[in-house]
């Protein structure tokens, strides 16, 4: 079993005990030990005297992946010292307690401080793998059931579009295909910020939504069906061999909101790939469709820089494939499985992978949906 265990949050009592205060200091301890605190802080300081050589922005790709380097290890420092001096205020705050120098609630306060931040600081500590802190390309599909699935699948956008923006993330809309009706055929959003992929990469298999449709007129019970698929976005730090000889382009008048230069101009691009799996030697057509700018250039290069991400995860999916082989004995996930269901009447949305649920379906629809992301990442984090 792994380390990593979730606290629930405290009923209010009438003073945390001395073995919860011991639990967090044995926490904190592990922390240190899995973080290997002490060699992060010398790396870190070899690290930062590099950047401080004469030449150091002379070649400015490689001195910004330095500062990465350096911002990277000043985090795990800086995050460690924090629930390390939170974890000493409450020590004190419970001897204070004793002496009537500060209340109950005081210490309670101080306490859930504790707890948060610990869980955030082993939450991360569960995306150890090389593409965890990449920014995430996320690409929502509907599924049969017509208008009702289209609007379904359009719901999931907006989901994904208010967690990014309550994480401080920035989020695009890189291709958008409306539904003739209501809602959307298809979607793929391009989500940046630190850790985006490692965070959002268990959102990967099938939503489902079980609901009155407001588009059936005898107010039946529906059930719809979306896909969402999540790979990292690459920098040009990864390295992706792609094949020019296998690339073929279309052009196409973009669609959908803006203005006058709207169907006017072919500035949407489609990128056709054929792709040969070196493992198998299979064959497929991979189709990546751009329409995030007016300028087709620029579109060619965001449809490329997809294209990168799709070919680095499949490279990623061979290797988790051979990595379940070798760990057969292990519970593994199954991307494209039925992941969570969102049960509107009945006030539940459950992931069938780990057991979580929770009767917010309003706070879930909003974007609220990190206990999910835990909840996974807690079971499943060190395994892929």
């Amino acid at each position: 079993m792994s380390y990593f265990a979730a606290t629930p949050s405290q009923p209010h009592q009438s003073m945390i005990t001395a073995d919860q205060l011991k639990e967090i200091q044995e926490r904190v301890e592990a922390l240190n030990h899995y973080l290997d605190i002490p060699r992060k802080q010398m790396e870190y300081e070899e690290e930062q005297l590099r950047t401080q050589a004469p030449d150091f922005w002379e070649d400015a790709k490689r001195a910004e992946e330095q500062m990465k380097k350096v911002k990277s290890l000043e985090k795990w420092i800086k995050g460690y010292a924090e629930v390390r001096t939170l974890a000493d205020e409450l020590t004190t705050a419970f001897d204070f307690y004793k002496e009537e120098l500060v209340t109950e609630e005081e210490v309670d306060e101080i306490y859930a401080r504790n707890i948060n931040a610990i869980e955030n600081l082993e939450l991360k500590n569960m995306l150890r793998q090389e593409e965890d802190p990449m920014d995430a390309v996320l690409k929502i599909n509907s599924g049969a059931g017509g208008t009702e699935a289209q609007d379904w699948a359009q719901m999931l956008m907006r989901m994904y579009m208010r967690w990014a923006e309550q994480n401080g993330y920035k989020c695009v809309v890189s291709n958008l295909l409306e539904a003739d009706d209501a809602g959307i055929k298809s979607c793929t959003l391009e989500i940046m910020g630190e850790y985006a992929y490692g965070y959002l990469k268990g959102e990967n298999g099938v939503h489902r939504l079980v609901r009155v449709s407001p588009y059936n007129a005898q107010g039946k019970r529906m059930t719809s069906f979306a896909s969402v698929f999540v790979t990292p976005l690459v920098d040009d730090s990864i390295e992706v061999n792609i094949e020019q000889a296998r690339i073929s382009w279309d052009t196409f008048r973009s669609s959908g909101a803006g203005g006058q230069n709207v169907n006017k101009v072919e500035s949407g691009v489609r990128l056709r790939y054929q792709y040969k799996d070196p493992y198998t030697g299979e064959e497929e057509e991979i189709l990546i469709e751009n329409t995030e700018t007016r300028d087709q250039p620029k579109n060619k290069e965001n449809a490329l820089r997809l294209l990168r991400s799709m070919l680095y995860d499949k490279e990623l999916q061979h290797r988790m494939a051979e990595q379940a082989k070798v760990e057969a004995g292990k519970k593994k996930i199954e991307w494209g499985s039925q992941i969570r269901s969102y049960v509107f009447d009945d006030r539940r949305v459950k992931d069938h992978r780990t057991g979580y649920q929770t009767s917010d379906v309003g706070g879930v629809m909003d974007g609220k949906i990190d206990a999910f992301i835990k909840a996974y990442l807690m079971e499943f984090g060190g395994d892929n």
